[in-house]
């Protein structure tokens, strides 16, 4: 879906991506802006908190002009008595208006919380449709370019309706976001790719390595310094992958080099968004990598799939479940994986790095743990073992680098 957010076993890059602009998180803030201009200010009204008030009109009876014969300026005095008293209901003289505070301003844990339940339950449903889907109709490619597609509809219609308004974008903005599309539709790809061959909890057991992979990058392609502390809180994760696949049930190369191209894409694709900073919502951004990896998707979609589909692909599964089914899953599952980054990428945008870190981790067990249970996947004892000790690490990692990033924004604010 704090956010370009994860897809399918990459929310964590989604999530990295998408955080090109965090929100203020001031409630009284949040409570102003809530309040909206009534009425144009172009005809000379004044406005303040969000009433349009127009110049006071002198109608007292020492205003009215002498020249008024006596009966007009004795026609006049109720009138100006009128204008001169409060209305009934109306503010007293000296108050000012005080914008209501919002649900959100009041109770932000709730709707935090909230964001964080329906970002787990959209993953997972995600995560099941995708898998039954390619349980019937192995062609991931195809499945990839609806998940998109879906996903730049639901964009298109918002902006038509000005829910959210579109933002504007320039040819230098296009090039910056062109790389992350790239790298996004390539790691979204090759996620389903694995996704399609292997089991949904091996293939995240395989993703629980990405934090490795951006660890390496950031040392040897940026060129920062990472602590031994984080080098060292990644060796149970890199233990725990290995444990995992020599046992995994379901193992086959094509789904565990699929899980790795996926993490060295998304792990680009976080260098580049970090050169593609932009003041645009998160919304708008989102909305323009989903375009521009649709477009990257469709062609070897076509070259790689085309041919089987058409000779047998679609009568096949038509012959399986039918054309109602097949639709309405495709509908669902493109859905569920836009909705779910979106509101991964809200969440993210709402809380802390360590917060973040940890629902993250959170999110991938949730995962793994609903998909055992939803397609009865037999793992073995090492199996088992060896995820947990991966995911264990990627939380140590996960909450050491959070604390570093926290300790660097206070000591740039002190």
């Amino acid at each position: 879906m704090k956010s370009i957010g994860s897809l399918s076993g990459s929310n964590s890059g989604i999530s990295g991506l998408l955080r090109l602009r965090r929100t203020a998180k001031d409630p009284t803030f949040a409570a102003l802006a809530t309040t909206r201009p009534a009425g144009s200010v172009t005809d000379g009204g004044n406005l303040i908190w969000g009433w349009q008030l127009q110049p006071a009109i002198p109608l007292e009876r020492s205003a009215v002009p002498s020249r008024i014969p006596a009966g007009r300026r004795d026609l006049l005095g109720p009138v100006a008595a009128a204008a001169s008293s409060p209305a009934e209901g109306s503010d007293s003289a000296g108050e000012a208006k005080v914008a209501p505070v919002g649900f959100a301003a009041k109770y932000p844990a709730l709707v935090t919380g909230f964001f964080f339940f329906m970002w787990y339950f959209l993953n997972v449903i995600f995560n099941i449709i995708n898998k039954k889907i390619y349980n019937y109709f192995p062609y991931p490619y195809f499945v990839s370019v609806i998940h998109l597609f879906v996903g730049v509809v639901y964009c298109l219609v918002s902006w038509a309706v000005g829910l959210p308004k579109r933002a504007p974008i320039d040819s230098n903005l296009l090039k910056l976001l062109i790389p992350v599309a790239v790298c996004h539709a390539v790691g979204h790809v090759t996620s389903n790719v694995s996704f399609a061959t292997v089991a949904v909890s091996f293939t995240h057991t395989i993703k629980a390595l990405e934090p490795f992979f951006n660890a390496a990058a950031s040392q040897f392609i940026l060129g920062q310094q990472i602590p031994l502390t984080l080098w060292l809180s990644l060796a149970p994760v890199v233990i725990g992958v290995s444990m995992a696949s020599l046992t995994e049930l379901s193992f086959n190369w094509t789904g565990f080099i699929s899980a790795m191209i996926s993490n060295i894409s998304f792990t680009y694709r976080s260098i580049y968004s970090k050169k593609a900073m932009t003041d645009m919502d998160s919304t708008n951004v989102y909305a323009y990598i989903s375009i521009i990896a649709l477009i990257v998707c469709i062609p070897p979609a076509v070259i790689i799939e085309g041919p089987q589909l058409l000779q047998h692909g679609f009568k096949d599964v038509v012959a399986k479940v039918g054309w109602t089914k097949f639709i309405s899953d495709l509908f669902w599952v493109g859905m569920f994986y836009h909705l779910y980054n979106q509101v991964a990428t809200n969440t993210l945008e709402r809380v802390a790095p360590l917060t973040h870190a940890v629902g993250n981790v959170l999110k991938r067990v949730f995962v793994i743990g609903f998909s055992i249970i939803v397609f009865g996947n037999k793992i073995s004892t090492q199996t088992g073992i060896g995820t947990c000790i991966a995911i264990g690490g990627v939380a140590i990692y996960s909450y050491i680098k959070a604390k570093m990033e926290e300790e660097k924004r206070q000591m740039k604010t002190a």
